[in-house]
């Protein structure tokens, strides 16, 4: 069988277990919209196969690290990956050091704050302007901030981007994305 290799620029997104990643889940959801399925996303900025490729994401500060550290057993989180088709060697170039730019940031809780408060005024993007501090960045704003740099987007400004809307415009555009590995355990599928 052949070993699933991740390139830099693929997209993952997680969905955790507890009391944070529900939140995160509850209040990224739109008024009217679906069950939101994600509440964290990340990049691969390193090639490798699951446990190799080197990661950056945002959690108490902005990492690179092995996907595999975090995702890894015994971690519970569902891991999807998908692979963008529409990037050039030079936009792929930029996405991928517009992330690294961003490693050792501290999280932007305040940027939390301000997703918290457009959802209560129904999904209105005032508060996530008002707070455009983009020296504390968060999940979605990296990812989404990072493809912006290449001209890429994922159909909302990166300031208002959530998990929920990367996965959306994801799904929603298969011509896109490539599903490489499914929503699931990391660890259970890799056999470890």
């Amino acid at each position: 069988m052949n070993e699933l290799i991740l390139l830099p620029g693929d997209v993952f997104l997680t969905r955790g277990n507890g009391f944070i990643p529900a939140a995160i889940r509850f209040f990224s959801r739109g008024f009217g919209e679906k069950r939101t399925i994600v509440n964290h996303v990340g990049m691969i900025v390193e090639k490798g196969t699951l446990q190799d490729c080197v990661a950056i994401e945002v959690s108490y500060k902005v990492w690179k690290r092995k996907l595999w550290e975090d995702y890894g057993p015994p971690a519970k989180s569902s891991v999807a990956v998908y692979r963008p088709k529409n990037l050039s060697a030079p936009e792929l170039e930029i996405i991928v050091s517009t992330a690294e730019e961003q490693v050792d940031k501290i999280y932007g809780f305040l940027k939390i704050l301000a997703h918290i408060l457009d959802w209560m005024f129904f999904g209105v993007y005032f508060f996530r302007r008002l707070f455009r501090n983009n020296k504390y960045p968060i999940c979605s704003w990296l990812v989404a901030h990072a493809f912006s740099k290449a001209g890429k987007d994922f159909g909302v400004d990166p300031g208002a981007a959530q998990p929920d809307d990367i996965w959306d415009f994801i799904q929603n555009n298969p011509e896109k994305y490539d599903l490489v590995y499914p929503l699931g355990s990391l660890w259970e599928k890799a056999g470890d």
